[in-house]
């Protein structure tokens, strides 16, 4: 899909941007209800994530199409979760508690990568990536799962959200120890 794409002048932050406005319709989506319209807006979001990167990867990958990837994929997350709790109000303190955990999971995952920078650390081990990728116990696959469970079983998202909230700090945790190990010298 990427290659006619990149054929036909389409750039990656172009898709990535794209994608992220398909992934914001989710919320009002989410907020009335409508959980298999919501389902097909994230995934489109997920499609559209993975086709900037192919795109960037054919036309060179640039500093701000990193940095948009990013952005875009956090504000996304937590626009989700914003979206179950509008939907529910028992969702509010699980969807608030996730949206805190994922203050966790981001802030250590990017901190890490800002100082990895510094020190001229890379890793491949993912593929090629804008920045340093510091895994953990939940990433974007796991999160996009978490979302396809939730709108598959709507009325269970608050305990989706508190064992998936459990999950992110125990990311959070692990990142914040290998950075212990890496960083302290």
């Amino acid at each position: 899909m990427a290659r006619p794409l990149a054929g036909a002048g389409v750039s990656a932050n172009g898709v990535t941007l794209a994608g992220f406005a398909l992934g914001l319709s989710a919320v009002p989506l989410l907020a009335s209800d409508a959980y298999g319209w919501a389902l097909l807006a994230i995934l489109a979001n997920r499609l559209a994530d993975g086709l900037d990167g192919a795109i960037a990867r054919r036309s060179g990958p640039t500093d701000l199409g990193g940095y948009l990837d990013i952005v875009c994929d956090f504000l996304f997350y937590g626009a989700v979760v914003f979206g179950f709790v509008l939907a529910a109000p028992e969702n509010r303190l699980p969807g608030a508690f996730l949206l805190l955990s994922f203050i966790g999971t981001g802030s250590s995952f990017l901190a890490f990568a800002a100082f990895a920078a510094r020190r001229g650390l890379e890793t491949s081990a993912r593929g090629p990536k804008s920045l340093f990728y510091l895994g953990g116990l939940t990433e974007g696959s796991e999160t996009i799962a978490l979302f396809v469970v939730c709108c598959l079983f709507p009325g269970a998202f608050g305990v989706f959200a508190w064992i998936f909230t459990a999950a992110c700090w125990l990311t959070t945790l692990s990142r914040a120890v290998t950075a212990w190990h890496r960083l302290r010298c």
